[in-house]
Order: C-alpha cells, then structure tokens, then sequence
C-alpha cells in the first residue's frame, strides 16, 4: 500500500466512471472489507491473555499505536506542519482532546467487554452506530433524517427497550460502544485532520498518562509491558500494529468509496463479532435476546435500503 492510499480523493462511482475509477473503486472495497473483516475478528485477539487488565491493555494500545503511526508518518515523509495548525487553535485542539477520551472509552470498554463474555453485547453496540450516527447528525449539525430513517430509529429503539425490560437492565455495554464511536466519528466529521494525521495527534494526547501507567504497573501483573514472557510483550507490541493497520486501511477505503457502500460494509464487523460470540465462545442468546436484535437488524435493513435507493436517486439526478 502506497501512501497515495491515504490521501488520494474518493473517485466518481457512478455508471460513467472510468476504468482508473473502476481499479480504485475496487481496491477502496477490497481495502475497507478487510479492515472491518478484521475488525470482526478483533475478539479472538483479546481473548488471547483474557487476564489481562483493561487499563493496562488500554495503555499498551496507545502507545504502541502511536510508535507505528510516527513510523508510517515518517515512512511518507509527510510533514509536520499540520501540528503546529492544530495546537494554535486552542477550540480544534480541545476538539481533539475530546474526540481523543471518547476514543479511550470506546477501546477501554471493547478490551473488557470481549473476555469478560460479552461479545454479543459488543456487536450490538456496532449494529447500532450507524443509527446513532444519524441521531447526532440531526442533533449536532442540523441534518434532517428522511422518513425512513426516523422509522429505523423508532424500531432500533423498541429493540433496545425490549431487551431493557427482558433482560431488567440497560444493554450499557452496546449503548457505551455505540455512543463513543458515535460521538468520535462526529468529532472527527467536522476536524481538519485526515485519518492517519488525527489518529497520531489523539494518540499523542493520550500517550503521557499511558505511558506514567505502564511506568507505574510494572511488574505488578503478569501482563505489565516488560513482562517476564516474550510471548506476552510480542502480543502487547501486536497491539499497535492490530488496532493501526486497520484504521489505515478503512481510511484508504473510505476514500474510494461511495458512502452507501461504505455504510453497507460495515456491518461486516458486528456481524462477525456476533458469530463468534454465539458459535466460538458460546455466549448465551435467549429467544427475547433474538427479539431485540432483531428489531434492531430490520432497523438496519431499512435504512441500508433507503440509503442505497436515495444514492441511486442522486446519482441519476
């Protein structure tokens, strides 16, 4: 992968494109379908060292994706000018802390939620986003959901009601991942940063306190970077490379493609998620559990559809 697949502009998709935009829409599907392909199987990642402590997971994950994202930055020789842009707009800057503890929670409570058993709870938070999505969109900058999408609304909300009054409990962790990915990918919508450049400036924020952590633990788990095993310190260093490389490439994707088909893609991974929960690891799905996420599915289905049919109708316009 060149560094041309990180900053070159989404080509036109439609039914005249040319054949360069034919290759580049191709290797966008093929790039993003990989990305949350591997997103998909993050879980059997994690449940690698299921002792290991969330925190210290989480601090590894910063700092070691910061080593790899600095590596690619200077393997494109991009320069550094955009640093000094960001750090002389104090409400851009601000932005980025926030779109940076947003990141952190969402990473915190995925890196518990998979060895804890409750990958199926974690795949709901995915199935939801795009609906938050649009929920934040209409909230925050204004956008008008068409019809369609406020009835996907309504039912991915009976959905989670439904498996609020079954289960006697909020399905937090869902909501929890749904919310903060919500509200970073809002974060980074309206941010002047590209994918590669912003990741590297919200790691940089986080790193510090990352870093006094591990400085702090050591030693004090078997899971503490140094540890005593190599085993262990080689699965803390994959971190990086494991959360980085598919941000990489979903932004290479995204920049090739249409964002219905992007949107559609997606699901790829809580679908994933969903399986190996249910069929590798066993989780336990009750029948009224199946209730809710279906309600939420066919929320999903609806608004792919519209989605879909409202491009078609763009595009022929």
């Amino acid at each position: 992968m060149s560094g041309s697949d990180f900053s070159a502009p989404a080509p036109d998709a439609g039914p005249n494109s040319s054949p360069a935009s034919s290759s580049g829409t191709r290797r966008g599907t093929i790039f993003a379908a990989v990305a949350f392909t591997w997103w998909g199987f993050f879980p059997l990642y994690f449940r690698l060292y299921p002792v290991a402590r969330p925190f210290e997971v989480l601090a590894n994950r910063i700092v070691w994706s910061l080593l790899l994202v600095l590596v690619v930055i200077a393997w494109q020789r991009r320069s550094w000018r955009w640093l000094a842009t960001v750090l002389g707009r104090p409400r851009e800057l601000a932005a980025f802390f926030a779109s940076s503890l947003l990141l952190a929670a969402n990473w915190v409570t995925y890196i518990w939620a998979v060895p804890s058993g409750h990958v199926v709870d974690a795949s709901l938070g995915y199935f939801m986003t795009p609906l938050v999505n649009v929920a934040l969109g209409y909230g925050f900058l204004g956008e008008r959901p068409r019809r369609a999408q406020w009835t996907a609304l309504a039912l991915a909300a009976a959905g989670v009601a439904w498996l609020t009054v079954e289960t006697g409990r909020l399905p937090w962790i869902g909501l929890m991942l749904a919310a903060s990915f919500g509200g970073y990918g809002l974060l980074r919508k309206v941010a002047s940063l590209g994918a590669l450049e912003g990741l590297t400036l919200e790691t940089m924020i986080l790193a510090p306190a990352a870093l006094v952590a591990m400085a702090c633990w050591w030693g004090g788990s078997a899971t503490s970077f140094p540890s005593s095993d190599l085993l262990t310190d080689l699965w803390l260093i994959g971190l990086g490379p494991a959360t980085t490389v598919p941000l990489l490439l979903f932004a290479a994707g995204a920049r090739r493609l249409p964002l219905t088909s992007l949107g559609l893609l997606q699901y790829l991974s809580p679908t994933v998620q969903f399986l190996l929960g249910v069929w590798l690891f066993r989780e336990p799905l009750a029948p009224a559990q199946l209730v809710g996420f279906s309600a939420i599915w066919a929320a999903l289905a609806i608004y792919s559809l519209e989605s879909w049919r409202a491009a078609r109708r763009l595009a022929s316009a």
